[in-house]
């Protein structure tokens, strides 16, 4: 498990911005734990935290922005990815402007002024998600291709797709156990033929050959280049031209694929969670970065409401085959709903109960339409449940278990014919009395069907 860490101290930078071209100031404040990264207007006369999650995105045109009703902030990837290399959890950001400014159009400054900051909130621990499976998401919008695989610690890599003699290396790569500065220090790039097409829709008004890379395109003229630097406002248009023409210098030979390495760690902070796992991108964007981010938050929040969900493997041998549960239990049939228990500790139990068609109360329940009762769920957990109780007491064929009370009792999806039960029960407290308390949660695959708080009580009948 990893801890959670903030800033020692505030800190500050100012500074054009790409889209809106305005001078805009960004200040990054120590946060307590669990606050996670959010972003304040102070310019607005509103008080709202915007958090860095992608329920919160409203745009991915050529950048990441987020917001909720009035409040914007535009351009958030950067930073955000300054927070992942550096390892900051928990930040407040204070933005005077719609957008965070560009700077030299990579997130060094950001994430080097940071790095001596960084500062540990101790005895904490940040929410880490190690998923367990393959995942593999395509955007049909854009042919964005990602990959997950399961891995110890955090992976990432990139396959540019361009067709261009100028691009360099065309993979890039990162780890955390490597130098982020590396990718840190990539630069935003274009092609001089989106010049136009940026320019009409109102973007790029503060792109400069100062914070971002422009990359020549064989069919862009010197007169289209020019009406777009025109539209763009710049001034010194010759020298521009003339810069543009004579290409550009790369910082190292995969620059650009790291700058797009780059955006794709921001863009994966909006997740919610660090992640453990090697990720695969191929034409990776914002649009298409932030799909997927969606789609990697939305199997998070899955895995937490099933992080209990009992593992079963039907070839293993159980802890109690049918006739032993029949030992336990005075149910017989039709009203014996435990066909074996899987697991059992002294505070859970883990118990099967296999759907058929061949159980009588399908004969009006319904016809045409079978559907296992939800009330005879939650009596299967409760026979569950006091398998456990019973196995606390001598001779438990002795006694008895009876309902007291169900509480927050929730049907979430139709059980039918075919489907397995999983039946878990915890206890709530401990078992005094013979009151027994627990929770129940009934599963079928990677849904929970119904759950519940049930009280019984166990009573030795020859009392």
């Amino acid at each position: 498990m990893r801890g959670q860490y903030t800033l020692k101290e505030s800190i500050e930078w100012s500074g054009r911005t790409l889209h809106t071209g305005l001078m805009s100031s960004v200040r990054v404040a120590p946060a307590a734990a669990g606050f996670g990264i959010k972003f304040k207007r102070t310019d607005l006369d509103i008080d709202k935290w915007i958090s860095a999650d992608t329920r919160y995105v409203t745009s991915t045109d050529r950048s990441t922005n987020v917001g909720s009703g009035e409040v914007e902030i535009a351009t958030v990837e950067h930073l955000l990815a300054a927070f992942r290399g550096v390892g900051i959890d928990c930040a407040e950001v204070y933005v005077d402007g719609p957008e965070i400014p560009i700077l030299d159009g990579s997130s060094s400054q950001f994430y080097e002024d940071m790095l001596p900051l960084k500062h540990s909130l101790e005895a904490t621990s940040t929410k880490v998600w190690s998923p367990r499976e393959v995942i593999s998401y395509e955007h049909a919008e854009t042919g964005a291709r990602f990959t997950l695989l399961p891995a110890e610690k955090f992976s990432c890599e990139v396959v540019l797709t361009f067709d261009h003699k100028d691009i360099g290396e065309r993979y890039a790569q990162y780890t955390e156990s490597d130098d982020f500065g590396q990718v840190a220090s990539s630069r935003t790039f274009v092609f001089s033929n989106e010049l136009v097409g940026l320019a009409k829709k109102g973007l790029i008004k503060g792109g400069s050959l100062e914070n971002a890379i422009v990359i020549p395109s064989p069919e862009t003229g010197e007169q289209e280049l020019r009406e777009a630097l025109q539209m763009l406002g710049m001034n010194d248009i010759d020298n521009t031209v003339e810069r543009v023409s004579d290409g550009f210098a790369l910082r190292s030979k995969n620059e650009l694929a790291r700058h797009k390495l780059l955006d794709l760690i921001g863009d994966l902070v909006l997740v919610g969670c660090r992640i453990n796992g090697r990720i695969m991108a191929e034409k990776p964007g914002h649009t298409a970065n932030v799909a997927f981010a969606k789609h990697l938050r939305a199997l998070h929040q899955k895995s937490l409401k099933l992080k209990g969900k009992p593992v079963y493997d039907p070839t293993a041998d159980p802890i109690y085959d049918i006739e032993a549960v029949r030992g336990f239990l005075p149910h017989r049939y039709p009203f014996l709903l435990v066909d074996k228990i899987i697991e059992l500790t002294d505070t859970h139990v883990v118990g099967v109960k296999n759907v058929t068609i061949n159980e009588g109360l399908f004969q009006g329940h319904f016809p045409g339409n079978a559907v296992f009762p939800g009330v005879l769920q939650m009596e299967a957990l409760a026979q569950t449940g006091g398998i456990l109780a019973l196995s606390t007491v001598d001779n438990p064929a002795d006694w008895d278990t009876y309902f007291l009370k169900m509480d927050s009792v929730k049907f979430k999806r139709k059980v039918l014919p075919g489907d397995t039960l999983i039946l878990k029960m915890e206890l709530l407290n401990p078992i005094r009395r013979g009151i027994v308390h627990m929770q129940g949660t009934a599963y079928v695959g990677d849904h929970i069907v119904s759950e519940g708080e049930l009280t019984a009580q166990i009573v030795n009948r020859n009392a």
